[in-house]
């Protein structure tokens, strides 16, 4: 993440904002809140990584507002209906994690990304909860407002109170990553066959410990939001496919409690865990 605004031009994506080419009612509702979730990234793919067809070029993230993640969601079948009822994007996915909180991609084709910013649904009838911020000033002023100090630091000005406000996403291969890829997975508690992962770290001697863990040589330059090779989680591996994209929580705003996320895009599988 850049601290300046996208350029679609020039740059492979962007954070915050809005999601571009899709109609205001494709956009997706929050099962639990009845409010639009929030966007949180628009990427777009490199070829490599378009296992969707060479026609889809991106994807668009989507999350719960960190001010309607506190804890666990109440469950309201009356709005998860008629969220759920809603006509959706053809390419819509949609996710819940363990607190049952909503997310949701869609798989966006070149016109799609290229297309105008949405402007977001107005939420249910039936919405009661309070208005999530960045539905009044936009994502990156919402998050920059709540932030904690190491992430404020990344911004060189607060950001403009702006549905539309960005920061760009550029992309760099990683100089060193055997797990390039491999599907990441812990050899231990994997359920499918091995792909030869192996994890960014190893312990001296081969003795587990504090003392004794280190860092391969390799992982130590590996930026913390990346696509694919190796994953470095604030728990477990999730066990994913090579298609995946890791990131943290001011990589669109969210509540992972000081942790980071893992959206796998070929496999539709998302997870994350607290720091």
């Amino acid at each position: 993440m850049l601290d300046r605004p996208a350029d679609r031009a020039r740059d492979q994506g962007w954070v915050f904002g809005l999601p571009p080419g899709i109609a205001s009612e494709q956009w997706p509702l929050d099962p639990v809140t009845g409010y639009p979730l929030m966007h949180g990234f628009t990427l777009k793919l490199p070829e490599d990584y378009r296992v969707h067809g060479a026609d889809i070029v991106a994807l668009s993230f989507f999350a719960t507002a960190p001010d309607h993640n506190d804890g666990g969601a109440p469950d309201d079948p009356e709005i998860r209906e008629a969220v759920l009822a809603r006509p959706s994007h053809p390419r819509l996915s949609r996710m819940t994690d363990i607190l049952d909180y909503a997310y949701a991609a869609l798989l966006l084709t070149q016109a799609e990304y290229d297309g105008a910013f949405a402007t977001p649904p107005a939420p249910l009838a039936l919405a009661t909860v309070e208005r999530p911020r960045w539905l009044d000033v936009g994502g990156a002023s919402a998050f920059f407002e709540a932030a904690p100090s190491y992430a404020k630091k990344m911004f060189a000005a607060p950001p403009r109170a702006d549905l539309s406000e960005t920061r760009a996403i550029a992309l760099s291969p990683r100089a060193d990553d055997p797990n390039a890829g491999k599907g990441p997975q812990d050899e231990h508690v994997r359920e499918n066959p091995p792909t030869g992962y192996q994890p960014y770290y190893y312990f001296v001697g081969g003795k587990p410990g504090r003392d004794n863990f280190r860092l391969h040589d390799w992982a130590k330059d590996h930026a913390h939001n990346h696509l694919g090779g190796t994953m470095r989680p604030c728990q477990a591996v999730p066990e994913m496919s090579p298609f995946y994209i890791e990131f943290e929580e001011y990589f669109g705003g969210y509540n992972f409690g000081g942790g980071n996320a893992q959206l796998d895009f070929k496999d539709m599988k998302f997870d994350w865990a607290c720091g």
